[in-house]
């Protein structure tokens, strides 16, 4: 299974907006918190994402509400499950020693 991490901001519309369009799609995602790290604020700076929120796969990394993205990711993991393929994959790199949110 692709590991997708949507890192956000409390009270972030287009957050909420991302997390509504990949549950409408089943695409299961784990949330981390932008404002618990600022290490990984620091390191998406350096990547060129200055907006929430900022959403992670196995090969690629977006900020924003972008729909086109989240459709793109959905026929991905379609591809992917019709090939049969549902291992793990890592995420693309460890961001920073984020703080967990338990």
């Amino acid at each position: 299974m692709v590991v997708i991490t949507l890192w956000e901001k409390p009270g972030c519309v287009q957050c909420q907006a991302t997390k509504r369009q990949f549950d409408k799609r089943g695409i299961q995602y784990r949330t981390k918190r932008l404002d618990k790290s600022r290490k990984a604020v620091d390191r998406f700076m350096e990547m060129g994402h200055t907006s929430a929120p900022i959403v992670e796969t196995d090969d690629r990394t977006w900020s924003g509400f972008r729909l086109s993205k989240i459709e793109s990711l959905e026929q991905y993991l379609k591809f992917k499950r019709v090939r049969g393929e549902d291992v793990p994959l890592e995420p693309m790199k460890q961001v920073a020693d984020e703080v967990d949110d338990a």
